[in-house]
């Protein structure tokens, strides 16, 4: 109900009231009525006064106040100082709309809560395998196997060097996603031609892909320069990621292809393998830290596990976008943009 019908029917009992009595005493039902009358309109004007002063007034304040506790931050003067009809009923909806935001805020938590266990689960195990094998080969060495068998103390002291360069591997990405999350990496931003840093990340690539029997293609309408602005070092290490990304999960005799699009003010770069495809369950997940998506498969491919993670980084870092689209048994598309220099 409106509060002004409230304060209607509120005036009518006083004014009903009043005139009663004024008839009981003068026995005038004029009299009666000139004071029904006027206490109608002074009852009315003061219960209204009342309300919008001292009640209205401060609904409307918590109105305000529940906006900015939803939005975090100040209202330009409460959302340009809008009138509202019932101010009850709008209170009850943003508290309302503010409580289910709440729900929202806790299960976002609950999902980051997660990921962190889940996080702190796969950094453990990603740093216990390879120390425990350079543990076992050298507790092996310490036995006697160098005076025994030098050769293959050799292919141990060679087997510990890898695990020692995972290990580094791997506290140098951590180290590099940390710098970038945090923003203690400044950006390069300088004009180049895409087109032919694709080119040396192609050649950088090159043996790696022929060892594993995967062809590198640049796909390009023209062989024209197309100029971006971005940091040159950084875009190298996202095509160099996902190029490597790419033969680690391609197929025998497959083949990577690294074309560019030209959209309205950004260049569109896609890294598309034939290789084993990734499930639909598991792509919103292909960029967090060490999510494998083929277990008995990802623990015997070297790396730090941690290169689309580093790719997402910079991506967002330069403020564009990155994502994937893939196919089982098909293959894999990683697309990123960049802003096209001018």
């Amino acid at each position: 109900m409106d509060f002004k019908v409230l304060i209607l029917f509120i005036s009518l009992f006083i004014a009903f009231a009043i005139s009663t009595v004024t008839y009981v005493y003068h026995e005038d039902l004029i009299t009666s009525a000139i004071y029904f009358f006027v206490a109608l309109t002074i009852s009315f004007i003061s219960l209204n006064y009342v309300f919008e002063k001292f009640i209205n007034e401060r609904i409307r304040t918590i109105y305000k106040l529940i906006h900015n506790l939803k939005l975090g931050k100040d209202l330009k003067e409460a959302l340009g100082e809008q009138s509202r009809s019932d101010p009850i009923a709008d209170a009850e909806r943003e508290v309302r709309d503010w409580a289910k935001q709440k729900v929202l805020e806790i299960d976002k938590l609950k999902v980051q809560a997660q990921f962190r266990k889940e996080f702190l689960s796969n950094i453990s195990h990603e740093f216990k395998t390879p120390l425990f094998a350079i543990q076992g080969y050298l507790e092996t060495l310490k036995d006697g196997l160098i005076d025994d068998d030098p050769e293959l103390a050799k292919n141990f002291l060679e087997k510990a060097s890898r695990n020692l360069d995972r290990l580094n591997y791997l506290i140098l990405d951590l180290d590099e996603i940390s710098k970038l999350e945090s923003g203690r990496i400044a950006l390069n931003i300088e004009k180049f031609d895409i087109i032919e840093l694709i080119q040396e990340s192609i050649e950088y690539m090159e043996d790696k892909a022929h060892a594993n029997d995967i062809a590198l293609v640049l796909k390009t309408k023209n062989n024209y320069p197309i100029l971006v602005k971005a940091d040159r070092k950084k875009i190298q290490q996202v095509l160099t990621n996902l190029i490597d990304n790419s033969i680690k999960y391609g197929k025998a005799n497959g083949k990577t292809s690294i074309s560019t699009f030209q959209l309205f003010d950004q260049i569109l770069v896609e890294v598309t393998d034939n290789g084993q495809g990734i499930d639909e369950k598991d792509l919103n997940r292909v960029f967090e830290r060490f999510y494998r998506i083929d277990k008995s498969r990802s623990r015997d491919i070297a790396g730090s596990g941690l290169g689309l993670s580093i790719v997402k980084h910079i991506i967002e870092a330069h403020q564009q976008n990155v994502h994937v689209r893939s196919t089982l048994g098909i293959g894999t598309t990683f697309a990123f943009t960049l802003n096209k220099a001018k």
